[in-house]
């Protein structure tokens, strides 16, 4: 997760100077050449394992070793790709916007007015907490890769974000 808080006023399609920016990824432990890398090491496991039972003359397990690792491939794979999800959240003094992309690229927006903006944190025993965004009863879950020590900072720093932009410091020089 990356937050920033630019101080460029009047962003494209914003409405209004941006407070807060924060860009979620989901965590992934292995990077694209590690992946590689454990996939052989898995397929080189498999293979020596296929090679000692054809050995001894129960050559079926080949096939078995084989199934094994195309299913491992497959599913490194689709977590890989999984890694490709975004979601950015950016909060102007107008409105809230939820830019979620998924894995395929494809895009969904949701806006909601910041005048009533709440940030709830939904705690349900044994269970990572929900973050959500709330206004009138429409709530949106937001940061739902993220871990629960990751969702408490964002929370905190949102919470923090909307307390400073509903309630200005003005500074008097008469009044000093």
């Amino acid at each position: 997760m990356r937050t920033d808080q630019p101080a460029t006023p009047d962003a494209p399609g914003t409405n209004g100077a941006i407070l807060f920016e924060a860009l979620i990824v989901p965590h992934r432990s292995l990077s694209v050449r590690g992946r590689r890398w454990l996939m052989l090491a898995l397929a080189a496991l498999c293979a020596s394992v296929g090679v000692r039972f054809w050995l001894i003359g129960a050559w079926p397990v080949i096939a078995f070793c084989a199934l094994e690792v195309a299913g491992a491939i497959f599913l490194l794979h689709l977590n890989g790709r999984r890694a490709r999800a975004s979601e950015l959240v950016l909060l102007s003094d107008q409105r809230l916007r939820v830019i979620r992309t998924t894995s395929g690229g494809k895009r969904s927006e949701i806006e909601m007015p910041s005048a009533w903006l709440n940030v709830v944190m939904e705690e349900s025993a044994g269970r990572v907490p929900r973050l959500l965004l709330g206004q009138r009863g429409r709530l949106v879950e937001v940061g739902a890769s993220l871990g629960e020590d990751a969702k408490r900072d964002l929370a905190t720093a949102l919470r923090d974000v909307l307390h400073q932009f509903r309630n200005p410091r003005f500074d008097n020089v008469n009044l000093r």
